[in-house]
C-alpha cells in the first residue's frame, strides 16, 4: 500500500507525529490508515495524538471522498470512474480490493454506523399510513384527539361528527347508548373505569393510554399516580399507539411524571413520527431546524403536511419562499395536504365543532356573569 508520508522539514527524516522520534527512513513508522497524513511509532502514540489529529483526519477523509481519491492510498482517478465505492456505505472509494482490505480496520466502524444510520433514516422519512377511518361514517379520523371519542365498551374511536348526529337524532331511550355497539353508557365513574380496565386486559393500546391519562391527572374517581400513568403509557407505546409515543416524548422533554431525559424524548418523538403522529413529526422538524439541518427539517414538515397538519404546511410555505423547498416539492405537498383535509372533512364534523364551541362560549359567559 502506497502512503503519504510526513517529513521533517530540517532533515527530511520520517518522524512520529506524537513523540517526534525518527525511524531514520527505515520504515518502522506506521501511517494513519484513515488519512495517510501522519505516522506513528505505535498504537500508544497514535491514541495520544488523536485529539490533535482528529479534525484534519476527518477533513482529509471528506476531501478524498469529494475528489474521487482512493481512501487507502490517496491516488486519484481524475474523475475517470475507475475507483469503486464501498458498497456498505458509499462514503469512500478504492482503487482495488487490496486497498479496500488494507483500509477496512480504519473504515469498519464508520461504515457500519453509516449503514445503520442510513437504514434508520429510510424508516424515519417514510410516509406513514394515514389515520384509520371512523367506523360509522367511514371518513378518516381527525388528527386532533379532541375531535374523536373513544368508547371503552367496544374499544372504538369515533369522530365527533357521528356522535353529534346521534345525540341530535336518536330517541330519548337511545341517546345514552354507544353509537357503534349500542351499549348503554356508564352510569358512574367506577363503571367507566371498570370498562377501561377490561379493555386494558384485552391489550387495547388506546384504553391503556386513556387510563394512564386518568392516573396522571387524577380524574374520573382515580387518585393521581404518576408511576402507574407512566407504566400504562409505555405499554400503549409498545403496542404502537402513536399518541402514547408523543406523550412520552413530551413527558421526558419537560420532566413531567418522569425525570427529564432529552435523549429519550427524541427517541419517543422518532417512534411517534414513524407511527404517524404529525405533532411528533413536526417537533422533530423543529429540532433539526434548531441545529441547522434544514434539509432534514423540511423533510419532516413535508411528511406531516401531507397528512394535513396545519403548522407543518405553514412551515413548508415559508421554506418555499426562502428557497429551502423546491417548486415541485411544494406543489406535491400542497396537493397532498389538500387531499388529507378533504378526507377528514364533513358537514357533520363542522356542525359538531360549532356546537362544542358554542357550549364553551356559553360557559365562559356564565362565569363572567357570576
Amino acid at each position: 500500500m502506497s502512503t503519504i508520508t510526513a517529513k521533517n522539514e530540517d532533515d527530511g527524516k520520517h518522524q512520529c507525529a506524537a513523540c517526534g522520534d525518527s525511524d531514520g527512513g527505515g520504515g518502522s513508522l506506521r501511517a494513519c490508515t484513515a488519512c495517510n497524513l501522519v505516522k506513528y511509532c505505535n498504537r500508544t502514540c497514535q491514541v495520544a495524538h488523536w485529539p490533535a489529529h482528529k479534525k484534519p483526519c476527518k477533513k482529509r477523509q471528506k476531501r478524498l471522498a469529494k475528489h474521487h481519491c482512493c481512501a487507502a492510498c490517496g491516488d486519484s482517478d481524475d474523475g475517470g470512474g475507475s475507483l469503486k465505492a464501498c458498497t456498505g456505505c458509499n462514503l469512500v472509494e478504492y482503487c482495488n480490493r487490496t486497498c479496500q482490505a488494507a483500509h477496512w480496520p480504519a473504515h469498519k466502524k464508520a461504515c457500519k454506523e453509516e449503514r445503520v444510520a442510513e437504514l434508520f433514516d429510510e424508516k424515519l422519512f417514510k410516509q406513514p399510513p394515514p389515520n384509520e377511518d371512523c367506523p360509522i361514517c367511514y371518513l378518516r379520523l381527525p388528527i386532533d384527539l379532541d375531535q374523536c371519542l373513544y368508547e371503552p365498551c367496544c374499544g372504538k374511536s369515533l369522530c365527533r361528527g357521528c356522535v353529534h348526529v346521534h345525540s341530535v337524532t336518536a330517541s330519548a331511550t337511545d341517546k345514552n347508548k354507544c353509537v357503534f355497539c349500542r351499549t348503554e353508557a356508564s352510569s358512574s365513574d367506577e363503571e367507566h373505569i371498570e370498562r377501561m380496565k377490561k379493555r386494558v386486559e384485552a391489550n387495547d393500546a388506546r384504553s391503556m393510554f386513556h387510563l394512564g391519562s386518568y392516573y396522571r391527572h387524577g380524574g374520573v374517581g382515580l387518585r393521581q399516580d404518576h408511576a402507574k400513568a407512566l407504566e400504562l403509557y409505555r405499554k400503549s407505546a409498545k403496542l404502537g399507539y402513536h399518541i402514547a409515543h408523543h406523550n412520552l416524548s413530551l413527558s421526558y422533554l419537560n420532566g413531567v411524571i418522569v425525570e427529564k431525559d432529552t435523549r429519550k424524548a427524541t427517541y419517543y418523538k422518532q417512534l411517534g413520527a414513524m407511527a404517524g403522529n404529525v405533532k411528533a413529526r413536526y417537533n422533530l422538524g423543529c429540532d433539526e431546524c434548531n441545529v441547522g439541518n434544514m434539509d432534514r427539517a423540511y423533510k419532516h414538515w413535508m411528511i406531516s403536511a401531507n397528512d394535513g397538519f396545519d403548522l407543518s404546511m405553514k412551515s413548508v410555505q415559508e421554506g418555499y419562499k426562502s428557497g429551502f423547498v423546491t417548486k415541485d416539492d411544494y406543489a406535491k405537498t400542497i396537493r397532498a395536504y389538500g387531499n388529507s383535509i378533504d378526507e377528514m372533512k364533513s358537514n357533520d364534523r363542522e356542525r359538531a365543532a360549532a356546537f362544542r364551541a358554542s357550549r364553551v362560549m356559553g360557559a365562559v359567559r356564565q362565569e363572567d356573569n357570576l
